[in-house]
């Protein structure tokens, strides 16, 4: 009778708890939160105040009092007691206050991570109310919400691009064969962005700015399109408020060091391939998942570096989350790509 009841209202949840955004959803893959992972605190008691979207708005205006975070880094749990407080808000939210089970959750994390910061995944999410927990890596999960053959005899290589990190592998009988887990990703772009403004134009912008600068204008290939944008911010030097013009090609040189190091990730991790993977690589390519990949002409860039057929998923954003979902889904038939 337990086990029925449990199976009846249960609230199992997936969730791509990223360094830029978290996003939750059903075991059917309904997306049910979708929220950036900011946190507002009240600087005085510690007291949470706003999580998500409306905390992302107050990043670089608020004041004194009240102290705007992001409680991920690089991918993994920065201060533990603020994502735990986020967790609990997003999982709230999903599913509500009032439930009779304390949810099953899959957590995706990269696959760089150390036991610690595993370790400190589960406990959060314990905390924070779920009743068990399983963690998958996120190049796992990616090919398996992109419906790669991720447990036969046949190679599949997948770059997933975050806020925190980039994570290429190639995955061939339910387990990676080769990893690179790269801390460049999303916040890295960003921060070249801002740098950038800082040394060519003498501005500088808010974190939220060099976002909508990358999005609006931000290409990894030459696009002859025209595009410009007034950007608003503060002299470097005077401190007065001042305003420049920017193009496409400015912000593609901006990010040209990031996207280097990306393609030299994915570069060493075909060398490191076995010759029969390889092989397999060369014939189908590699998958393009994650926030990071909706970059303009990252696909060519990235086919032109490593000479390999580069596709982007239909939904990159929730690549990963699909995956985690559909393990979640079906435990016993992915039993083998859960890492605890």
């Amino acid at each position: 009778m337990f086990g029925f009841l449990r199976r009846f209202f249960a609230h199992d949840l997936a969730m791509d708890l990223g360094t830029a955004n978290t996003l939750l959803s059903s075991a059917r893959e309904d997306l049910l939160v979708n929220e950036p992972s900011v946190v507002a605190l009240d600087a005085a008691s510690g007291a949470v105040l706003a999580v998500g979207a409306q905390a992302k708005a107050y990043l670089g205006r608020t004041p004194q009092k009240i102290r705007a975070v992001r409680p991920m880094k690089d991918g993994v749990i920065a201060d533990f007691d603020v994502t735990r407080e986020m967790i609990a808000y997003f999982v709230s939210k999903a599913i509500g206050r009032s439930r009779l089970f304390r949810p099953s959750m899959v957590i995706s994390i990269p696959s760089g991570i150390t036991q610690v910061e595993k370790k400190a995944v589960i406990d959060a999410a314990l905390l924070a109310g779920a009743g068990e927990v399983r963690l998958v890596e996120e190049p796992m999960a990616a090919a398996l919400g992109a419906d790669l053959p991720v447990q036969e005899a046949v190679a599949s290589m997948v770059l997933d691009i975050g806020g925190g990190t980039s994570e290429v592998a190639v995955i061939s009988l339910s387990a990676m064969s080769v990893t690179r887990s790269l801390r460049i990703a999303g916040d890295v772009m960003n921060d070249a962005v801002r740098r950038y403004m800082r040394d060519v134009f003498g501005i500088v912008i808010g974190e939220n700015s060099a976002e909508r600068l990358k999005i609006e204008l931000g290409t990894a290939v030459p696009v002859d399109d025209g595009r410009t944008a007034e950007v608003m911010g503060k002299d470097a030097v005077l401190g007065t408020p001042k305003t420049v013009s920017v193009s496409e090609a400015h912000v593609r040189e901006a990010l040209r060091d990031p996207l280097q190091a990306i393609a030299g990730a994915v570069l060493r991790a075909l060398e490191m391939t076995p010759p029969e993977l390889a092989a397999d690589i060369y014939e189908r390519g590699m998958l393009l998942a994650g926030g990071g990949g909706l970059l303009r002409g990252l696909d060519q860039y990235l086919a032109a570096a490593a000479h390999i057929p580069v596709r982007m998923d239909d939904d990159p954003l929730t690549t990963v989350l699909r995956g985690s979902a559909r393990a979640m889904r079906d435990k016993r038939t992915y039993e083998d790509l859960f890492i605890n």
